[in-house]
């Protein structure tokens, strides 16, 4: 894989604001991701910005040391009860944050506040670490935690996600966050046809996730903009040959799959989460300290 470099930077504002997504706002402490999954859609945000969207999007890794402080102050204009998403573009618990806790570091600020709904998502099990801050911060916002698991197959996920904790661990994590209370799921995203998309592999994942007391679980299919398609191609001529040709057929003409196989995998995720009574997002929840009428930023 090569040696991982970081780069420390300042950065004027941290919270992005999202258009056509479920979420509001995004919030990504890192940029690049060495995790290195080999079908990520952020690569696209690397290449935009007209940098290496394949190895140095996976060592080259940008720390942004003061993005903390910058939340605190964007917060305090930030409309309330809107869902803010950490890990959008790069996992927020990748192996830099054992190095610079710049993710922990943003809890606490979400600690410290009230009114607002916090999505994370991730692939690793080092946010049980953070397990005290978000019992915290789940007492007066809406927390909920999506980790990825698209296989319980050791091997396949090394291959398809090369620095991610194994699924076993991701699973650990799941069944830590769920006893401590917080609202946990699986998102077995993105579900790759002929790889990950067999009713098997997907209820093996959504048993192992309730078992773990997960809430609900996800599934949404892969879609390879061109950036990611550069990394994903030739992966599959390595990995996976018999379908190289027809990958690259399909996603010539879309970086999405087609309506009928959509409609299908949805049709077969739905049954699973019939099956395990597993529902298909975040169960909606009132904090502790949640106020009714006019909610407020205020110090806990």
């Amino acid at each position: 894989m090569g040696a991982v470099h970081y780069q420390e930077t300042l950065v004027k504002s941290a919270l992005t604001r999202v258009q056509g997504m479920p979420f509001a706002w995004s919030l990504n402490p890192y940029r690049g991701c060495s995790t290195s999954c080999r079908y990520c859609y952020a690569r696209e945000f690397h290449a935009k910005m007209g940098r290496d969207a394949g190895a140095g999007f996976d060592r080259e890794i940008e720390v942004k040391i003061n993005f903390p402080d910058v939340l605190r102050a964007e917060l305090r204009t930030l409309r309330l009860r809107e869902l803010v998403a950490l890990g959008t573009a790069t996992d927020p618990y990748q192996p830099a944050e054992r190095r610079y806790g710049i993710t922990r570091k943003m809890l606490e600020v979400f600690a410290a506040t009230a009114g607002f709904h916090l999505g994370i998502t991730t692939k690793s099990d080092l946010i049980t670490r953070d397990i005290d801050l978000l019992r915290e911060i789940a007492r007066a916002n809406v927390v909920d935690i999506n980790v990825t698991i698209t296989t319980l197959d050791t091997a396949l996920a090394r291959l398809l996600e090369p620095r991610a904790p194994r699924p076993d661990l991701r699973l650990n994590a799941v069944r830590e966050l769920s006893q401590a209370g917080i609202c946990a799921g699986v998102f077995p995203n993105p579900v790759m046809p002929a790889i990950t998309d067999t009713e098997e592999n997907l209820e093996a994942v959504a048993a192992a996730a309730k078992g773990a007391g997960a809430q609900y679980f996800g599934g949404g299919p892969l879609f390879l903009m061109p950036a990611a398609q550069k990394v994903f191609f030739p992966f599959l001529e390595e990995q996976f040959p018999h379908l190289a040709t027809a990958y690259r057929e399909q996603y010539s003409k879309s970086a999405y799959l087609g309506k009928a196989y959509k409609e299908c995998l949805r049709e077969r995720i739905g049954n699973i989460r019939e099956k395990y009574a597993l529902a298909s997002a975040p169960i909606d929840y009132k904090p502790e300290l949640w106020e009714d009428e006019q909610p407020t930023l205020f110090p806990l």
